[in-house]
């Protein structure tokens, strides 16, 4: 393997020259948050493809005798992570993405038989560019797998140093799967659920579809959503009959070593322009009662979730109930951390907490019925999870919200939150209108959107 420090560079400026490339893949930390977005990253032109269909696992398009999980971590066994001081935590390995309905490898069971995209997809890299947004160092890592082409870091380098074509963002014509009737309905329907005992919340969303012009750029529309809504854990994938664009301000999950992370939120507050209001919509939301409610009992569940994988009595919750601003939006975010067993590795916690507890409800298993019920489709890009895995056995992912996912020629992305038995059908369908609204910006096309309330 060889390490090269290319000095300051410009994350965008960088993945504008490369994002032609077969398998691209950008994990985009925007917000350049010293603590949860400092690094970004970039990969292209993979040494394959591993996807799982139906709960089949493939290499290279070519079925696997193995099952998905233990497949994968066979893979992973074949690289090198990079060595070195001051190196960020990605140091080469796969980068992609698990569909909501990936859940079906693990424990739940499906409710749909055929989904809109793959269960699981990864490129395996054996190069891999990293922006530390602190230093403003950037990196290139090549030689990461036994069958790298020879002189990587010669091509990588003559491609930075190209003009970057220039791109026009789409303008997308959005059509709503529900009116504010239906999703008012919906959400009466898990309240009636939760008063009969049946659970105790349950994420319900309602989604958006838009023809995809023919010869769009996907990152051009990257670029407009980063501008509008800047996220700690955004992405673009530009993966074979898929393309993703993410700006979620969510982690599922993070392994470092045998130390391990989730960040669920829970709790959304529309932000204001003038100063003085903005700060007291924070102040609200960091005293609802709802909110704060819906907060802790998610942080359980996914206490119980890291439990099945962690040491005894290494689960904390060094965070709860935090507001943090984005560009639209105030959350409420709460922290929780343990220590991977020592048979455990990150593949059997993403095994363990997924999909995650802040998208799916309580208990996880009802609310993923309920919610299959009710939405009456798969997710799929939609409260997955995107991001990567170590050679070392490093981890992070995000949790998959404002995202768009493109395929056939259409554009899809969903809008929800938890219900429990304080909510307000109006209110709530307002919040979903709320997260909608800067993808909407970042598109600027026409919707159907606000004409159905």
């Amino acid at each position: 393997m060889a390490i090269f420090s290319l000095g300051a560079l410009d994350s965008m400026q960088a993945a504008s020259r490369l994002a032609g490339l077969p398998g691209f893949a950008f994990l985009d930390s925007a917000m350049g948050h010293a603590r949860q977005g400092r690094y970004s990253y970039i990969a292209a032109d993979p040494s394959g493809f591993f996807e799982v269909r139906g709960g089949i696992a493939h290499w290279r398009g070519e079925p696997m005798a193995e099952a998905p999980i233990p497949a994968l971590r066979r893979l992973l066994a074949r690289g090198r992570a990079a060595r070195g001081k001051g190196l960020p935590p990605f140091r080469g390995g796969a980068i992609g993405f698990l569909s909501y309905e990936a859940g079906r490898l693990f424990e739940v069971q499906p409710m749909f038989a055929d989904l809109p995209v793959p269960d699981l997809m990864f490129g395996l890299y054996d190069w891999l560019l990293a922006f530390d947004g602190a230093s403003g160092e950037a990196f290139l890592l090549t030689d990461l797998l036994p069958d790298a082409p020879p002189d990587r870091a010669g091509q990588i380098r003559d491609l930075l140093a190209r003009t970057a074509p220039q791109a026009v963002p789409p303008r997308l014509d959005w059509r709503a799967d529900m009116s504010a009737a239906d999703f008012e309905a919906a959400v009466r329907r898990v309240i009636d659920a939760i008063l009969a005992g049946d659970l105790f919340q349950a994420n319900i969303a309602q989604g958006y579809s838009a023809d995809w012009p023919a010869g769009a750029d996907a990152f051009a529309l990257h670029g407009a959503l980063r501008r509008a809504n800047p996220g700690d854990f955004a992405a673009l994938l530009r993966f074979p009959g898929l393309e993703v664009v993410s700006s979620s301000p969510e982690r599922f999950l993070r392994i470092d070593g045998d130390r391990i992370e989730t960040r669920p939120i829970k709790g959304t507050i529309a932000r204001a322009e003038d100063p003085a209001e903005d700060a007291a919509r924070a102040a609200s939301l960091a005293a609802s009662v709802k909110d704060r409610a819906e907060n802790v009992m998610i942080v359980d569940l996914l206490r119980n979730d890291l439990s099945r994988v962690c040491r005894p009595h290494t689960v904390e919750v060094p965070e709860l109930c935090v507001i943090e601003t984005y560009a639209g939006l105030h959350h409420m975010v709460s922290t929780v951390t343990g220590r991977l067993g020592e048979d455990c590795d990150a593949l059997d916690a993403i095994a363990a907490g997924f999909p995650g507890g802040s998208i799916t409800g309580a208990p996880k298993p009802e609310a993923m019925r309920l919610i299959g019920a009710i939405e009456g489709r798969p997710r799929g890009l939609y409260c997955g999870s995107i991001g990567w895995l170590g050679f070392d056995g490093a981890a992070d992912f995000n949790i998959a919200i404002r995202t768009i996912a493109i395929a056939g020629g259409q554009a899809r992305f969903q809008v929800g939150g938890g219900i429990t038995a304080l909510s307000d059908p109006a209110a709530e369908y307002r919040e979903t209108l709320t997260k909608a609204a800067r993808i909407l910006a970042a598109t600027g096309g026409q919707s159907t959107l606000f004409r159905s309330y």
